[in-house]
């Protein structure tokens, strides 16, 4: 048998406790998959007198210095699941340049200096795997680099994010506000105590970056890419699009547009009959369509200690088995070129549009007209209102418009005097 690989855990929370767990449930699995064992030799920490949810693996020591597992020269790869940006950029480029390996989960840091550690890696000939930075265990980063390498991805679509998935469902479930669900979702363990990465969108955004990457061989620069989070999406709406026949999910998406990449997070209405729309509680998908290979969807728990785990160990595992050089981004270039953006303005989708009106003659009318005017046509509408309300509802569902012409056209609305309310808008998928 051949001499074990030897690693430095940076982190042992959730992910590196899951870690620990699977190589001592599945360490006969793991040698007879490899031909050699896997030893944690050191587990950086912050508080070595913490009490920890599972036990060291065997014969691991704990150490506060990042240092120790970058000097080590037992140590021939480094996993990091600590998080963060700056320190954990320094450990994972530090590594890389004293020639180890490096698994990262961390979509934050490749999302933001990708391009950097990519080149680093690829100077020191050494592998920078991430297949835990996008949704857990699904495994949908292999899938890319090499199941679906042969194929022009023409679109892909996904629910990045479970906490945001969750509330979305519970609100569509049980008819639960938004600060409701946040709060079950915090009470559960969903959600973090600052939920401001997962329900503004940022979550889902670092991994749409990490995607777009595989997907089309562009680097999309996070700060370019359009994100809207879950914060304002209302009841109502949820149970409007009901009606039309669709759900409401958080959606981050990438398709190419005449030779340009369109991209973002956005809540969108997605039709019930999707496969989309039927991903519940905090789990998330990625559907992918290649020309070649056509739509493939790929489904499961997007965090959590087993499966993110997992998805470490499968990216340890990798390395240890490759005889040839890494394959980090699926593309012999680097670093990556930067993607040509197709501006949000030039984008063409379906709308849904709800208006807050006064309960009037002739508003049904104005509303068209301004929406004619801008080349955005009706498909559906639907009003509500009780007869002793002041306010009503107007629902519009649109063909597809162009993304300036849908921005003209609700700020000449919205300045209407009978309108009560700025107008809410979600993409229809």
């Amino acid at each position: 048998m051949s001499e074990p690989i030897v690693i430095g855990l940076a982190g042992y929370g959730t992910v590196g406790t899951g870690l620990s767990r699977i190589l001592t449930d599945n360490e006969e699995w793991i040698r007879r998959r490899i031909g050699r064992d896997i030893r944690v030799k050191k587990v950086l920490v912050r508080d070595p007198e913490k009490t920890r949810q599972a036990p060291l693996p065997p014969g691991a020591e704990l150490t506060t210095k990042w240092s120790d597992l970058v000097e080590d020269p037992d140590i021939s790869m480094v996993v990091e699941l600590m998080g963060g940006l700056d320190t954990a950029f320094e450990l994972v480029s530090r590594a890389l340049s004293s020639g180890k390996h490096v698994v990262t989960a961390n979509k934050h840091l490749l999302a933001e200096r990708g391009q950097e550690l990519f080149s680093l890696a690829e100077e020191a000939g050494r592998a920078l795997y991430y297949e835990a930075s996008c949704v857990g265990g699904v495994p949908v980063i292999q899938t890319l680099k090499e199941s679906l390498a042969a194929n022009r991805i023409l679109k892909l679509t996904g629910i990045l994010n479970g906490t945001a998935n969750f509330i979305l469902s519970r609100m569509s479930t049980e008819g639960m506000s938004f600060d409701d669900a946040l709060a079950e979702a915090t009470d559960l363990g969903y959600a973090e105590a600052d939920p401001s990465f997962d329900v503004d969108g940022i979550d889902a955004a670092h991994k749409l970056v990490l995607l777009t990457r595989l997907a089309y061989g562009r680097h999309y620069p996070l700060e370019k890419l359009a994100v809207q989070g879950i914060r304002h999406v209302e009841v109502a709406d949820i149970e409007f699009a009901r009606e039309f026949g669709y759900r409401v999910k958080l959606i981050g998406q990438v398709r190419e547009v005449d030779g340009g990449l369109e991209a973002g997070v956005f809540p969108a209405l997605v039709k019930y009959t999707y496969l989309l729309a039927r991903v519940g509680g905090n789990y998330n998908a990625v559907r992918v369509e290649g020309n070649a290979c056509g739509p493939i969807m790929l489904h499961g728990q997007g965090a959590g200690d087993l499966p993110t785990g997992s998805a470490v160990l499968a990216d340890i595992m990798a390395i240890a088995k490759e005889g040839s050089a890494p394959n980090n981004t699926g593309y012999p270039e680097c670093p990556l070129p930067v993607a040509d953006i197709l501006p949000p303005d030039e984008s063409r989708s379906q709308w849904y549009f709800r208006f807050k009106v006064r309960d009037q003659v002739g508003v049904m009318a104005a509303i068209t007209r301004v929406m004619a005017e801008r080349g955005i046509s009706i498909a559906q509408a639907n009003q509500k209102g009780a007869e002793a309300d002041e306010d009503v509802s107007l629902v519009i569902i649109t063909h597809q418009a162009r993304g300036a012409d849908v921005r003209a056209a609700l700020a000449d609305i919205d300045a209407m005097e009978f309108i009560n309310a700025p107008t809410v808008r979600y993409r229809i998928l």
